[in-house]
């Protein structure tokens, strides 16, 4: 029998965030946040191997997945750390982890540093690192009125199984139904007119100077053969989080938690116990 996701939507700082709640009354909370161009989808293979031991949060953050694609709302870093530590807030969640893939990884250091009481340790899974500001003539092209169609014409021409080819190592791990689910949201017109302020607002990775004020421990997975975030990003992050252990998987590309979810489920259970 397969599973029913249990659906959830609330408003967030104005935002219509979706979010998949999957309870376990007593158990530790763990917040997932998935990567660019990506969705809760992405946890799919590792929330069924820690369900049984943790209430598990998997957001959408805004303009991805199902939640809105807000054309008033400032896509930085900081602030969708904000609309976590908001969500966490109306559910009255007091304590809980973190768990970010890609620039997921961002965001959750971003939350961890902005409200610390409130998460006790954070995972990173390929998460990006050092990324600058995109160049001012980028951030200048959003303003143009027709610059949303060209991030569409981008990502059209890149194509969802093009993008998939990039970050998995195994190809036969692509099937339709991974396609479809990393497709989907994209059939909302809406998100490139969203993801053009995305561009346009996300501010740098956080600098040396702020990781090495993280006090939470942090456990760092990554791939080998990452070539959106390459294992030299994950070994400088090791360096500047005072805390932290690094894990680098042989045979393993970006997509760390659909490729090896055994292993990542196993780390996450060893280390937030």
């Amino acid at each position: 029998m397969t599973a029913v996701t249990p659906v959830n939507r609330l408003i967030v700082q104005g935002i219509d965030l979706y979010y998949e709640h999957y309870r376990n009354p007593g158990k530790q909370t763990l917040v997932c946040i998935h990567g660019f161009l990506s969705s809760a989808f992405s946890f799919r293979k590792l929330i069924p191997l820690l369900r049984d031991h943790y209430e598990i949060i998997a957001v959408d953050l805004p303009p991805f997945g199902q939640s809105e694609k807000s054309q008033t709302f400032l896509y930085t870093y900081s602030n969708l750390a904000r609309l976590i530590i908001g969500l966490l807030e109306q559910l009255q969640i007091k304590e809980a982890a973190l768990v970010g893939h890609s620039m997921g990884g961002q965001i959750s250091l971003s939350a961890a540093l902005q409200k610390p009481e409130l998460f006790t340790k954070v995972v990173l899974l390929c998460s990006s690192g050092y990324l600058q500001r995109s160049h001012p003539t980028i951030t200048f092209g959003t303003h143009l009125p027709y610059f949303h169609l060209y991030v569409k014409r981008w990502l059209s021409k890149s194509g969802v199984l093009k993008n998939l080819h990039n970050v998995v190592y195994d190809k036969s791990l692509i099937d339709d139904e991974m396609i479809d689910g990393y497709g989907k949201p994209f059939t909302d017109g809406q998100i490139f007119k969203a993801m053009t302020r995305l561009i346009r607002h996300r501010e740098g990775d956080l600098p040396s100077e702020a990781l090495k004020k993280m006090e939470k421990p942090a456990l760092l997975i990554w791939g080998n053969e990452d070539r959106v975030v390459p294992v030299e990003i994950g070994k400088r992050l090791h360096q500047d989080l005072p805390d932290s252990v690094l894990y680098s998987l042989e045979k393993t590309g970006h997509l760390v938690p659909e490729e090896r979810p055994e292993f990542v489920s196993e780390q996450i259970l060893e280390f937030v116990r």
